[in-house]
């Protein structure tokens, strides 16, 4: 992984564009990472292969390849490229730039011309009216859009966009991908190229990089423009730590340390320690992080790690998280403050969440099972005659309000999938459900017992 050719001048990195920009691919030839949308026999590729795509979003981590799939897409198919960016565009640009897609469409010299590829990076900071403005021409096939997001798009983007889209899920670049990325630049690039660069460790290098080819490139060049040019540039673990140690510390506002430091967040209220959570509410803020980005993730880790161990912390998080929709920032911080404070002083359980886990798992084994016809309305009489609802029993016309009946379809009688945590108000939740159902619950108990 070296060269011997080392030149007594070169070109000058200073009026090139950075690394990553120079090193991004124009084919899949070059393209580093995501075999699984891009191997032999996937789904994309087959697209690719047939020249024919439809509008998709790109999810995933920072740094591994939205944009320059979307390049790779419209050089493979011959297909022209459009490209707005959430942050900088609103309904006037999406709507000029449509208007032009569809005039360029309808001109008597486009022939036979495939339809464009708009591209919107971080597709997820669209408004609502942003994304409306997109529907007719996704849905008439006047642009395919590609839309790259690095947030969930079941919450990010409109439910009538999203059911025109396929979703793709981009993953983080594994060591592999990342060591053929390294190779490329060092052989590859106009300037890297002229110099004896030899790599002794990639340990440090790829773990500072994170997964990211972005990150990984520039650490390369940071590396690369500190380092003597008279003499062999060797990268090892020492040499990557002492040169990042400082700035790794630093929480990025263009996004690499995004999601070491909402895991570190997210994992501190986990563990109940208030004082780090805050202290990591503290750098996400300072670092410009969007506040309802962390109302979010309380409204889910209310849910999922405190449960029913607490039930209020999802009324406090889901008020938190309007609060700070209303009044925005800098008054946000306050009521992030004290959300984030009270879920991580509060009780935990993930009851719920393992139980709803626990259920997603068997369906496909078991969505076939018949519902019981006592459960099922009857709204008309043939559904009568049937059988439908015949034999139900109305709880509240019971004793306690409970009666015991099957729920379950008949090949599932006995499956538990809620397992109440070891924390005081769900000691009560398993006190009334071993009193109604001690052929399931009690046999919970004997087991921990």
């Amino acid at each position: 992984m070296s060269s011997d050719n080392t030149p007594s001048s070169s070109p000058s990195s200073s009026v090139l564009p950075p690394l990553p920009e120079r090193m991004r691919p124009r084919d899949l030839s070059g393209y580093c990472g995501q075999r699984h949308l891009l191997g032999e026999g996937s789904v994309l590729r087959k697209m690719l292969d047939s020249g024919n795509i439809t509008s998709m979003i790109l999810w995933g981590p920072p740094g591994v390849g939205k944009t320059t799939l979307a390049r790779v897409m419209s050089n493979t198919m011959g297909r022209d490229f459009y490209s707005l960016s959430a942050v900088t565009s609103g309904v006037k640009e999406v709507r000029e730039l449509l208007d032009k897609a569809k005039e360029e469409k309808n001109s008597v010299f486009s022939g036979h011309k495939p339809s464009p590829i708009l591209f919107i990076d971080e597709i997820h900071r669209f408004s609502k009216n942003q994304q409306d403005a997109l529907l007719g021409a996704v849905e008439d096939g006047t642009v395919v859009l590609v839309g790259a997001t690095t947030e969930n798009p079941s919450f990010e983007v409109i439910n009538p966009l999203l059911s025109r889209c396929q979703v793709f899920v981009l993953k983080a670049l594994e060591d592999e991908d990342l060591m053929q990325l390294l190779r490329r630049a060092i052989s590859l690039d106009e300037i890297l190229s002229h110099y004896d660069i030899r790599v002794e460790q990639t340990e440090a290098l790829f773990r500072y990089s994170g997964g990211d080819a972005r990150k990984l490139l520039n650490i390369l060049e940071i590396l690369f423009d500190a380092s003597p040019k008279d003499r062999p540039i060797v990268i090892d673990n020492d040499k990557v730590s002492s040169y990042l140690q400082e700035n790794v510390a630093r929480y990025d506002k263009g996004g690499d340390m995004h999601y070491d430091v909402i895991s570190a967040f997210i994992k501190s209220v986990r563990g109940s320690d208030p004082n780090a959570a805050v202290y990591y509410l503290a750098r996400m803020l300072d670092g410009g992080e969007d506040p309802l980005f962390i109302a979010r993730r309380l409204c889910i880790l209310a849910a999922e790690d405190i449960g029913l161990a607490n039930p209020n912390a999802l009324l406090l998080a889901n008020a938190c998280f309007q609060i700070v929709q209303n009044i925005g920032m800098p008054e946000g911080r306050i009521p992030l403050s004290e959300t984030t404070i009270y879920l991580a002083s509060s009780p935990k359980s993930n009851s719920a969440y393992m139980a709803i886990g626990a259920a997603l798992g068997e369906i496909d084994r078991t969505r076939d099972f018949s519902i019981p016809l006592y459960l099922r309305n009857a709204p008309t009489s043939l559904m009568k005659d049937l059988g439908y609802s015949d034999g139900y029993k109305y709880a509240h016309d019971y004793p306690g309000h409970f009666t015991e009946l099957e729920f379950m379809p008949k090949e599932m009688s006995g499956r538990v999938y809620y397992e109440p945590g070891e924390n005081r108000h769900e000691t009560t939740l398993r006190s009334y459900l071993l009193s109604c159902w001690p052929k399931y619950y009690g046999t919970l108990s004997e087991k921990e017992d």
